[in-house]
């Protein structure tokens, strides 16, 4: 990723979900937060309630591969936390990203 990096540690995760803005769609919930820097830090969470371990992490890659594609119309210096639903287990990838962009359209970080 180019301005990114990752949510790692469990603090950052708690932090952005406590004090964070969240909106949701059928697929996905997005937790946005302001970090005070010029890049994004993202981060992914797909519980077991989605499916097994093979479906959590294709639904990983395919979530890292859409935001890595639309990295650029994101606004920079957030903390994005994006959390799976059940119904994301049978998303494919073109609804994986259009979830994504209506997400950040929600809440105004996608650059028009």
């Amino acid at each position: 990723m180019l301005y990114s990096e990752y949510l790692k540690k469990n603090d950052d995760y708690r932090l952005v979900y406590e004090k964070g803005r969240s909106r949701a769609n059928k697929y996905l919930v997005m937790y946005v937060l302001s970090n005070g820097s010029d890049k994004n830090r993202i981060g992914i969470s797909v519980s077991k309630k989605v499916g097994n371990s093979v479906i959590r992490h294709r639904f990983k890659r395919l979530v890292k591969e859409n935001y890595r594609s639309h990295e650029a119309v994101f606004n920079s210096g957030l903390d994005i936390v994006i959390v799976a639903r059940s119904e994301a287990a049978a998303a494919d990838f073109k609804t994986v990203g259009s979830a994504l962009m209506h997400l950040g359209k929600l809440h105004r970080i996608v650059k028009e």
